[in-house]
């Protein structure tokens, strides 16, 4: 599953983008709200996008990847399952990424593989946020669904990639959890090989 992901989005970029989806920018952000990351990784911070205060803004805000485990021998939650489940009372957020990786062999290193959006400067992953618990930041994860045709030859799950014009009907939930949280259709992920299987 989805255990690594970068993070290259140039600020000039992302307003860019949000204007193009009429979504506003809070005044007081910059691109230290974005920093840039090779591979962010399970406990790592990185920016999500919520709902700001007042709903009429969408933020960035630095959070750990994983939930807290939810038992004493568990690890983090960083993928959560999203099939059969509802998320109205859900603290909802997007996960800007460059692309995410997914991994395929059985040596070390395993060959790694990159995910963009096709024809789109960046992607958003699905996710949810929790405040922290006593003097713990806040924490994400991403929401996963069965694979699409542009993932399956490399994994049996993915992370769920929302179209930009869906962004804010995640954030909101202005349509079913079903609409929104599936697999896009063949060719809308380009897939590259960026490190080959050892042998």
């Amino acid at each position: 599953m989805c255990n690594d992901y970068e993070q290259h989005v140039a600020w000039a970029e992302y307003c860019r983008m949000m204007e193009s989806l009429a979504l506003r920018v809070p005044v007081q952000q910059s691109e230290l709200d974005l920093p840039q990351a090779d591979d962010i990784r399970i406990n790592d911070p990185a920016p999500i996008m919520r709902a700001a205060a007042g709903g009429d803004a969408i933020e960035l805000a630095t959070m750990t990847f994983g939930f807290p485990p939810a038992g004493p021998k568990g690890g983090p939650v960083f993928n959560f399952r999203s099939e059969g489940r509802q998320f109205a009372n859900s603290k909802r957020c997007l996960v800007p990424a460059s692309g995410f990786f997914e991994f395929t062999g059985t040596k070390y290193p395993k060959a790694k593989h990159r995910f963009s959006l096709n024809g789109s400067p960046f992607l958003a992953i699905a996710g949810l946020w929790r405040d922290g618990a006593g003097n713990k930041p806040p924490t994400f994860t991403m929401l996963t669904t069965d694979p699409g045709p542009d993932v399956a030859p490399y994994h049996n799950r993915q992370v769920v990639v929302l179209e930009p014009e869906n962004w804010a009907a995640w954030i909101d939930l202005t349509k079913p959890e079903t609409e929104l949280l599936r697999p896009l259709p063949a060719g809308s992920l380009l897939v590259e090989t960026v490190r080959p299987e050892s042998v």
